[in-house]
Parts: structure tokens; sequence; C-alpha cells
């Protein structure tokens, strides 16, 4: 990794952290709105999408340090993956405000956009973070954060296959003529998502910090391996509570 910083890592910094305060903003909505927590009007969905984005792009930027890309090819997978957020970011919030659904919402014109918008979002999403993890793969580098830039990665990528799921369900059940059943139950898997996506960012950190206490290679390969089987564990045990919950 160069000690240089980056002017597309540092605009994305400055992105994510844009993010992450919109996202506080909004949880101080939450507590003084009388919206409920939970359903597809609640405030929670701009405020846990803008500090989820924010963290994602902030961490992805920075471990993208560790990985062996061309100049060129690491600004225009961070340039689209820092659109791609706002984009994200922006069509949950909008329609928030707008106190409507942002997902399998299709009722207006208006709303279709944002629908689209954000499924085709998700789609860059995929391919940005999987070319990413493809490079993370063939790179090279210390073992420890090889290592956990890998698990984080693989990680990740099962995050965003429990993101295609749920929307496929979601659209399953709006095709199917139940819009309140895709509206309740289609975020089944929105804790394994959740806990999954942030692997790249918790692996990584853990090994950075191994690398710099002062500990060999080899006992940092150990801890990021111990890392790893917990962050495994605890994922599958999210999953099974996800699966359990729908019944």
């Amino acid at each position: 990794m160069t000690e240089r910083v980056r002017r597309i890592e540092l605009v994305c910094y400055l992105v994510g952290a844009a993010l992450i305060t919109a996202g506080l903003v909004h949880l101080g909505v939450a507590v003084v709105s009388p919206r409920p927590w939970l359903g597809p009007l609640s405030w929670r969905k701009p405020a846990t999408f803008g500090l989820s984005f924010g963290t994602t792009l902030i961490a992805i930027a920075w471990v993208s340090s560790y990985i062996r890309l061309t100049d060129r090819r690491r600004a225009v997978l961070l340039g689209v993956f820092a659109v791609d957020c706002v984009v994200e970011v922006a069509g949950i919030t909008v329609q928030a405000w707008r106190h409507v659904p942002s997902h399998f919402n299709t009722e207006s014109a208006f709303d279709s956009v944002v629908a689209f918008s954000l499924a085709a979002g998700g789609a860059v999403l995929l391919v940005v973070l999987g070319s990413l993890a493809v490079a993370a793969f063939r790179s090279e580098g210390p073992p420890a954060m090889r290592l956990a830039l890998r698990a984080g990665f693989a990680f990740l990528v099962a995050g965003l296959l429990a993101g295609v799921a749920m929307i496929a369900r979601g659209e399953v059940l709006i095709n199917g003529g139940d819009r309140q059943a895709a509206y309740d139950t289609a975020g089944f898997l929105k804790w394994f998502h959740a806990v999954t996506l942030h692997a790249v960012l918790v692996l990584p950190a853990l090994a950075w910090w191994m690398s710099r206490t002062g500990h060999d290679e080899g006992d940092s390969v150990r801890v990021v391996r111990r890392g790893v089987a917990a962050y495994l564990a605890v994922s599958l045990v999210t999953l099974a509570i996800c699966l359990f919950a729908l019944g």
C-alpha cells in the first residue's frame, strides 16, 4: 500500500462521511418523528442506508489501496461506486420524505423511476464490488492482510447475493399480487446482509491492527484466521435466525 492517499480515495472518504452524516441526521429525525421504526415508510431506511453505504464506501476506498490495480481502473471502479452509493441513498431518502415506499413501488411514474434506479444501482454494485473481489483474490501482499481481504470480499459477495435474494422474493410477491407481503417479508435476510457486508472493513482492520502492534506475520495470520472463523460463525447463526423467523 502506498502511504499517499490518492485523489479518488479522498473523494470517497468525503462522500462517505457525507452519507454517514445524512444517516445520523435521519436517525435523529426517526427519534422525534411519530412514524414507526419498522415498515416501508420508516425513517429507519434513510438512516440505516446512509450509515451503511457511507461506511462501506469508506471501507472499500481504504481496502482498495491494498489491492493491485492500475490507477485508472481504481479511479473508475471507486468513482462509479461512489456515485452509485449516492444514488442509492438519495433514492431511499427522497421517497422517505415523500412518505411513500422506496422499494417495489411503481404507483406513479416518478416512483417507478426511483424503483428502477435502485434496482439498477444494485446491479452496478454487483459488477463493481465483484470486480474488486476478483482483484483482491489475485493480489499479493502480507499474508495476514491478503487473507483478510479475500475473506472480507467473500463475505461481501455473500451479502450482495442475499440482497439479490431479497429483491427477487419481493418481485415474486409483487407479481403475485401480494404487495403487503412483499413489504413485510422481502427483507427476510437483512440482518445476514448487514453482517456480511461489513466484513470487508472488520477483517482488514484486524490485520492492519496486528501489523501496527509489533506482532510477527505468523501471529497476525493466526489471529486473522480466528477472526474469519468467528465472523463465519456469527454469519451462519444470523442466517439461521433469519430463515427461522421467515418460517
